[in-house]
């Protein structure tokens, strides 16, 4: 029997192609997850609509919340702190602060059930699991609230670690992942939070990054349920005022979509069913 792996596409309703290319992905079964920012201008009804419809017929694809605290995106609570012109602070900064411990816990917990909330009126239901934008969900601090939130309202979902089963010295982000998932795991079990087992798909997001030459690699030793992460897309003028990941969704899509990919998956005795 084929051993089944998540495959998750990231930033469903950070812009309509992105949104659109990540329906078609399901749609012809190259993808099985996929994660839901709910503080986009770009996601409207519609869109969640569309994507709920995937499913009207049977479980084709996972559905999860994609826990966003970082710029240029602005928080749905309001008297959230600390923030940059109204919306929160980039990544390294939001990092910086939750090593120190500056960032207020009944706030970013306050934040991250508006996000859920958020999420359960437009779905109906809870995700099915819960991730972060930008890793978020790994930082000291946010790892508290996103555990704890979960646990509370959201409780058969499990939520994204991020360590990998062969670390890579020349993947340094790999590397940062790696340790922060180990204090996120032993935070999750201490909650009751499950975790799936194992995480690949980083890699250097430079123009000239190879998705189809790299993605081989992020099956290697991968357990059954062990989850992959991407990013596939189309790129629209919305993309580009908001995110700097842009043409490599291009390449992303184009892989995912193309015949090389499922005949990979069947070589590996692997399955997203």
């Amino acid at each position: 029997m084929a051993k089944h792996i998540w495959l998750c596409a990231d930033d469903y309703g950070i812009s309509p192609s992105v949104n659109a290319a990540i329906r078609d992905l399901i749609v012809r079964g190259r993808l099985n997850a996929t994660s839901v920012m709910m503080v986009t201008p770009s996601l409207n009804a519609a869109e969640t609509s569309a994507l709920k419809e995937l499913n009207a017929s049977g479980k084709r694809v996972a559905i999860g919340l994609h826990v966003t605290l970082t710029a240029p995106f602005r928080p749905l609570s309001t008297g959230f702190h600390p923030l940059e012109h109204g919306r929160f602070l980039p990544l390294p900064q939001l990092f910086r602060s939750a090593v120190f411990r500056r960032q207020q816990p009944d706030l970013l917990k306050a934040e991250v059930v508006h996000q859920l909330q958020a999420f359960i009126a437009a779905f109906g239901e809870p995700p099915d699991f819960i991730d972060g934008h930008q890793h978020v969900q790994l930082a000291p601090q946010v790892r508290d609230a996103v555990i704890e939130v979960a646990a509370q309202l959201a409780p058969r979902a499990w939520v994204r670690q991020c360590g990998r089963v062969r670390t890579r010295l020349s993947d340094p982000k790999g590397l940062v992942l790696d340790f922060l998932s180990g204090g996120f795991r032993a935070r999750a079990a201490r909650g009751g939070v499950r975790t799936n087992p194992a995480f690949a798909g980083t890699y250097d997001f430079r123009p000239g990054a190879d998705f189809a030459a790299l993605f081989p690699g992020f099956l290697d030793a991968l357990p059954a349920d062990g989850l992959v992460m991407c990013h596939p897309g189309f790129v629209d003028a919305e993309l580009e005022r908001l995110d700097p990941l842009t043409t490599l969704r291009e390449k992303e899509y184009a892989y995912l979509a193309g015949d090389a990919f499922p005949a990979l998956l069947a070589d590996r005795g692997l399955s997203l069913t």
